[in-house]
């Protein structure tokens, strides 16, 4: 149990340790500093320990975003300060401080909590403020300043107040207008019941499956409710999200959860339309990975979009300047928000349409949707990145790396073209070597080596692109133009094949591997690093892969590369979700919880 040590005097009518207790808190009480820290030696190693001022007033969340948000060592808020066990020492540190330079007493005119976490600034050790927005925290110094506070806090609606923060301030129309003004207190009703957005996460996965199995049953009665329990699982995934941020509820296993369960939920979906339009004579695999593909791809420009320019230093570009002159506009905001067909419109798209059409016309607007979504965002990012005016840093360059994931195969190219690759010419390069790969498996027929040549055309490429560190203006384009060339021969080579079950299987490996590069991308932003070296080169990377492709499509019949397909699918996902399952379930596993995309 947390520990909340209250210094100072006791304030007569306070309801400190009320709230504290209420939120977790085995309260002690020290008179000083000295006691305090024999307080915080006597707390078990790993425990959060808390230091409050005893005069403090303020709102209950007020201290729930300060002292329990488990994703940051240090928090404060005025008056209160917390130390996870991981940050104990430099608490530790910041008290002998206080006490060499003679601020011992708790009963100083400031108080002791504010007066450590200066010390703790003036250390170089980051102490997390929350956003308190018209919540009240204060330490005040005399009868009439307190009952001033009282007064603030009395006219303040906590309850309002934590309902709407547990929203994202950036969320999509559709989730904005139409379902987020009752998932809130969805969110609320479900943490009055002790359910923990993990649990509503699992919720809205098993929804989600249901939906897929409704939609493979090919029937109208069953597409309609498939569209149905679609918007329910939505309905949750918003919900898990508000429901973490409602009661501070972040954990390791809810990181891993949120960040993956949105994939699977809408690829699940999408084999479960493919199947269903099959039981009705339809064939729409091919369009199913695409729609796989497609949104993929997506993603990953954004993530290295953002992981090359997050730290960029003097990051000034006039296309970013015309956005955010456009953001001031309240109309332009929301079309400029469903041009880009984030998640609550696309999946609303897609239930309304299942519901009401065929798989195959679903997956075609699904499609032109999510095509004209890419080029729009891609384009705009292109313009940014060519008029901005900044100095990557070398952690956004290893982010690219990782995220490209070059396997053994580019390692000793790479080694000959040391010297890499001026400018623009590295993204083009893994263009040029993308579009050799794909065109090579589609535009021949199946079981010919022309694919294998533009394979090893593709793997020279690959390490030339990666041969110096990506931090040019165009560079966190490398890792798209790698993931459409993989999943883009995958998908050409089976089609190719043209015999039962060669697209289901290539959709199970596409999957399998995307998997690994979401968990990748989660990874990096957790501030964990890429997956260990050793699964990158257990799964070949990306550039293994496409080559064993083509080799089996040259080598096998048709029907062999199906079972081949299968097999590699296999061990693939045995491989990442075994190693994935350990990292986000270990305690060594960053405490976020991250949302995704825009809902």
């Amino acid at each position: 149990m947390p520990t909340a040590i209250v210094t100072g005097q006791p304030v007569p009518g306070s309801s400190l340790e009320g709230d504290l207790r209420s939120l977790g808190f085995d309260v002690r009480t020290a008179a000083d500093s000295a006691e305090a820290r024999n307080l915080i030696a006597a707390a078990p190693a790993d425990a959060r320990v808390a230091l409050v001022d005893a005069r403090f007033v303020g709102h209950a969340h007020a201290l729930r975003l300060g002292l329990t948000d488990p994703r940051f060592p240090l928090s404060a808020v005025p008056g209160a300060v917390t130390a996870q066990g991981t940050a104990r020492q430099a608490l530790s540190r910041a008290l002998d401080a206080q006490d060499e330079s003679g601020g011992g007493t708790a009963v100083a005119v400031d108080s002791l909590p504010d007066r450590l976490v200066t010390a703790l600034d003036a250390d170089g050790t980051p102490v997390h403020r929350p956003e308190l927005g018209s919540l009240v925290a204060a330490v005040p110094a005399d009868p009439q300043a307190r009952n001033e506070a009282r007064q603030a806090v009395l006219a303040v609606d906590e309850e309002d107040v934590r309902l709407k923060s547990a929203v994202k301030s950036r969320d999509g129309f559709f989730t904005t207008f139409c379902i987020s003004p009752y998932s809130r207190y969805l969110a609320r009703w479900c943490a009055r019941r002790g359910l923990t957005p993990n649990q509503v996460t699992t919720a809205s996965l098993l929804t989600a499956l249901i939906a897929a199995a409704c939609a493979a049953t090919g029937t109208r009665p069953g597409f309609v409710a498939a569209g149905l329990l679609l918007i329910a699982s939505f309905v949750l995934d918003c919900t898990d999200g508000q429901l973490a941020r409602y009661s501070l509820q972040y954990s390791t296993l809810g990181a891993w959860l949120d960040a993956t369960f949105d994939r699977a939920k809408e690829y699940a979906y999408y084999a479960g339309l493919a199947l269903g339009a099959a039981r009705g004579g339809d064939d729409v695999w091919a369009l199913a990975l695409g729609a796989m593909i497609l949104q993929t791809c997506r993603h990953v420009v954004d993530f290295s979009f953002n992981e090359a320019n997050h730290d960029a230093t003097a990051n000034t570009s006039p296309t970013a300047a015309l956005s955010d002159k456009l953001d001031s506009v309240g109309w332009t905001v929301w079309v400029r928000r469903m041009i880009v067909l984030p998640i609550g419109e696309r999946w609303a798209m897609i239930a309304v349409l299942t519901a009401v059409t065929t798989p195959r016309i679903t997956f075609y607007v699904l499609l032109v949707g999510c095509a004209l979504a890419a080029a729009y965002t891609t384009a705009g990012r292109v313009l940014r990145s060519l008029t901005r005016k900044a100095s990557r840093t070398d952690r956004a360059a290893l982010a690219l790396a990782d995220l490209a994931d070059s396997g053994p195969l580019a390692g000793a190219p790479r080694r000959l073209f040391a010297r890499g690759l001026p400018g623009l010419a590295v993204p083009a390069v893994a263009l040029l070597g993308g579009v050799a790969v794909v065109a090579c498996s589609a535009l021949t027929g199946f079981g010919g080596w022309l694919p294998v040549a533009g394979a090893v055309v593709y793997v020279l490429t690959s390490a030339l692109a990666v041969a110096r560190p990506l931090k040019g203006s165009l560079d966190w384009l490398v890792p798209p133009f790698f993931r459409a060339a993989e999943y883009g021969t995958v998908l050409a080579l089976a089609a190719r094949a043209d015999v039962r079950g060669a697209l289901p299987a290539a959709f199970g490996l596409v999957a399998a591997v995307a998997y690994h590069h979401y968990d990748t991308v989660y990874r990096i932003r957790g501030d964990a690093g890429a997956p260990p070296a050793w699964l990158v080169r257990a799964i070949g990377g990306q550039e293994g892969r496409t080559l064993l492709v083509t080799v089996l499509a040259a080598l096998l019949t048709a029907s062999q590369f199906t079972v081949a397909l299968t097999v590699i699918a296999v061990c693939v996902a045995l491989l990442v979700l075994v190693e994935s399952i350990r990292f986000w379930v270990s305690a060594g596993a960053p405490a976020v919880h991250d949302e995704g995309e825009t809902a």
